[in-house]
């Protein structure tokens, strides 16, 4: 592969996701291990180490862009969810590169949102989606990622915020309930503090009194070995459906919400079946407004690395 190549990356808090793009798309997808490594830098030069080895010409990588799982304000990076923190300017230089474009993980995975295919989603209850209009976008992993995209004329504007960390609003009495044993640990509850991996454990906590992981609360919900880790799946996806009901009246998203995010396509039919339709409809005086907007779980593998390569070839276009 002779032509130049431009690196992709999507950080999480607990795995990157690395690329390489031509002009014949994506290439060489690798997934690390975050904990693998002691820095960004590091994983970057491991991943296009094993590239080369694979005969990738990585010598030809002058530009690069990062979705990462934080807020970027400045160059100062420092990772919410883990230990990693870099200077952009600092990484650029050390990795040699000509650009480094360093951007919110959910605002890419928003860029991707109005090129995914019919293949790349599932719908989830009913709704008709308008074209040209805002499509918000909600996804519980390692944290909680909310963003969206906005149209202006012939390009889409993704918007990068922390609407994870707005306050988690109960809307019956179990909730209620749960929020009061979280106020007792953490004060501010958040809604992140429910809808992430370290949510599903507080909820069952909060319920039971039993501290145990999410991959075994998952796992007793699917295999239906435990009701109580059943229950606690039935109101993660309930309070993600209002959650997520409140993204798409902020945004006013009428050209669709979309779920994303690391846990929902392991959920199933847990998650098809649960409330979540029904409570992202619940708004009162709004509920009709909420039932006309269609929600979707993405389930294309590597979306945001489409989106953060759109967002590459914008700036450069724009800082040639």
């Amino acid at each position: 592969m002779s032509q130049e190549l431009r690196l992709l990356a999507d950080v999480g808090g607990t795995n990157a996701r690395f690329a390489l793009e031509s002009g014949l798309g994506l290439a060489d997808v690798e997934v690390l291990a975050c904990a693998d490594y002691p820095s960004l830098g590091e994983a970057m030069r491991a991943y296009l180490a094993n590239a080369r080895s694979r005969g990738l010409a990585v010598e030809t990588v002058r530009h690069a862009a990062i979705a990462i799982a934080n807020p970027v304000e400045g160059d100062e990076v420092k990772m919410t969810n883990h230990h990693w923190s870099f200077s952009i300017e600092g990484l650029r230089q050390e990795q040699g590169l000509a650009t480094l474009l360093v951007v919110n993980d959910f605002a890419a995975l928003a860029m991707s949102l109005p090129h995914l295919l019919e293949d790349g989603r599932q719908r989830i209850g009913g709704g008709v989606e308008l074209p040209g209009r805002p499509i918000g976008l909600i996804g519980p992993g390692t944290g909680l990622g909310v963003s969206g995209v906005i149209p202006a004329g012939k390009r889409w504007i993704a918007l990068a915020g922390e609407g994870g960390h707005v306050s988690f609003s109960p809307a019956n009495r179990e909730e209620v309930a749960i929020l009061e044993a979280l106020w007792g640990e953490f004060g501010h509850v958040s809604a992140e503090r429910l809808l992430s991996g370290m949510g599903l454990e507080l909820i069952h906590w909060a319920r039971t009194g039993k501290r145990i992981g999410a991959p075994e609360i998952t796992g007793a919900a699917l295999d239906g070995s435990s009701q109580d880790c059943a229950g606690t799946v039935e109101i993660f996806c309930a309070v993600l459906g209002s959650v997520a009901g409140n993204v798409a009246l902020t945004l006013g998203a009428t050209g669709g919400m979309y779920i994303g995010g690391g846990i929902v396509p392991r959920l199933g039919q847990l998650f098809t079946n649960s409330a979540f339709r029904a409570r992202f409809e619940d708004k009162g005086r709004l509920s009709p407004y909420l039932a006309r907007i269609p929600t979707y779980l993405i389930t294309e593998q590597y979306p945001a690395l489409r989106g953060v390569s759109a967002m590459l070839a914008d700036h450069l276009a724009t800082h040639p």
